[in-house]
């Protein structure tokens, strides 16, 4: 090959390697306008409560390679344009899946008691699937052993008292179901269970008037008193012990 030839071979490998930087350069700049600007568009969506079309711009923004970080908070934002929006299941699933990808993120106590409050938020009537409530109290008691001193805690303990609460009422509410169907055995466990699972709920009257009475009639009336007594020295102030006392006098 001539001088010549070697030279023009070199211009033109030189050219096209700034030719291809150029390229790589303004890809990668249009990227990052792309991406900062669905991300503000997402921001200006939300502000206006349309959530469902900042959840879009956020999605763009979260599938993006531009930045990690900016990935991740775009990821953050559709849980809470879905929460905003009563779309609790998604929003749960959007926050679980952010505190999987970023463990160690600044916000990842943020997304762990939003977690638990999209399936607080999911929480029914006492005669329908209890799971939200379940999974309510494995979020904050999680919540509460990890960041004990968070901003959060105050609410996350009023919330997780009130979840426990509606557990001990649903398995009080079973066990009318059976008391009702003169199941006696059967309502017994199921009080007992209770009380001994709840040993210090509010709605332990409850649980003792029935489980008086479902004691006395199946035929142990000594264990019947025994629950009618507990309930006046627990709850000397319950309307339960009205209840009580006419039962006992019409059935001792």
């Amino acid at each position: 090959m001539s001088k010549q030839s070697a030279l023009s071979v070199a211009v033109i490998a030189a050219v096209c390697i700034a030719v291809s930087g150029c390229a790589t350069s303004t890809s990668s700049s249009k990227a990052s306008q792309s991406a900062e600007s669905s991300f503000r568009a997402g921001e200006e969506l939300y502000a206006k409560k349309k959530y469902a079309d900042a959840v879009e711009e956020w999605k763009k923004v979260k599938e993006s390679s531009y930045s990690p970080e900016l990935s991740a908070l775009a990821q953050l934002k559709i849980g809470d344009a879905l929460y905003d929006d009563e779309k609790y299941i998604e929003a749960a699933a959007e926050y679980e899946n952010f505190r999987k990808l970023h463990p160690h993120h600044e916000s990842s106590i943020y997304a762990l008691y939003r977690l638990g409050m999209s399936n607080y938020k999911q929480i029914g009537t006492i005669d329908v699937d209890q799971t939200p409530v379940k999974n309510s109290v494995t979020y904050f008691e999680s919540f509460l052993k990890q960041y004990p001193t968070s901003p959060y805690a105050t609410e996350v303990r009023e919330n997780l008292a009130d979840c426990r609460l509606k557990m001990v009422q649903y398995e009080i509410y079973v066990g009318r179901f059976y008391f009702r169907s003169e199941k006696y055995p059967a309502a017994i466990k199921r009080f007992e269970t209770t009380l001994e699972k709840s040993p210090s709920s509010p709605a332990n009257d409850e649980a003792l008037l029935y489980l008086g009475e479902s004691y006395t009639l199946s035929g142990n009336r000594p264990k019947g008193k025994e629950a009618f007594n507990r309930l006046a020295k627990e709850f000397p102030a319950s309307p339960a012990n009205e209840e009580a006392k006419k039962f006992m006098k019409k059935n001792f």
